[in-house]
């Protein structure tokens, strides 16, 4: 995927917390806005001027909690929650991602939570997915992704979703791109699934042109 996308623009890639070889444990959501703001950061500080952040799935929720955090305002470089200075992102590409929290409509949902809530799901995510899961439950739950999207505007906003993905249904991106209220762009791909694994270069290839028009 970095390989399409550098075909358009420099590529910053990383693993969340918890995730191969990163340290600390997956938040599956909640505090990993922290780790992008600091790779948005990062970027700025390489000396890249306009930064787009693409999402995937957890990474799709992730990016758009982002963008409503880190807001630039006028005449000042950062504005947000969070407060980590360059961290303001200039565009939004969410593939994938859930538009409400705690959804278990599908058996790859109800898996998953089985996963992250049970001590025994966590061991098999630590030894058999190399991706560590904190035990605790969020406390305050995260602003949803659904209720980021209006916060984001005006930067531009892509949401992407396969029609086949059996993860989160055509409800999700629908519901996202309605709270944009006309700010946020829908692209709903026929044959695609779920995240990266479903995404071809052609779609990739999209991906990185929009990315790197919006961002002009």
């Amino acid at each position: 995927m970095a390989g399409v996308l550098a075909q358009h623009a420099a590529v910053v890639t990383f693993s969340f917390r918890g995730h191969g070889a990163s340290g600390g444990r997956s938040t599956v959501g909640d505090r990993e806005v922290l780790d992008l703001a600091a790779a948005v950061a990062w970027a700025r500080e390489l000396g890249h001027t306009r930064v787009v952040t693409v999402g995937f799935s957890m990474g799709g929720s992730v990016v758009l909690r982002h963008a409503a955090m880190h807001r630039r305002g006028p005449g000042q470089e950062q504005q947000g929650q969070v407060g980590r200075t360059g961290a303001y992102t200039d565009a939004v590409v969410s593939v994938s991602a859930p538009a409400r929290w705690y959804y278990r409509g599908t058996a790859p949902m109800r898996r998953l939570h089985w996963v992250v809530t049970r001590p025994l799901g966590r061991t098999i995510s630590r030894y058999g997915l190399r991706t560590r899961i904190h035990h605790r439950d969020w406390d305050p739950v995260p602003l949803s992704p659904v209720e980021s999207v209006p916060l984001i505007a005006p930067t531009p906003l892509l949401i992407v979703h396969g029609e086949l993905d059996g993860y989160f249904p055509l409800d999700h991106p629908r519901m996202l791109a309605a709270a944009g209220e006309g700010h946020a762009e829908l692209w709903l791909e026929a044959d695609m699934g779920h995240a990266e694994h479903a995404a071809d270069d052609a779609l990739l290839g999209r991906i990185g042109a929009w990315a790197a028009s919006a961002s002009d």
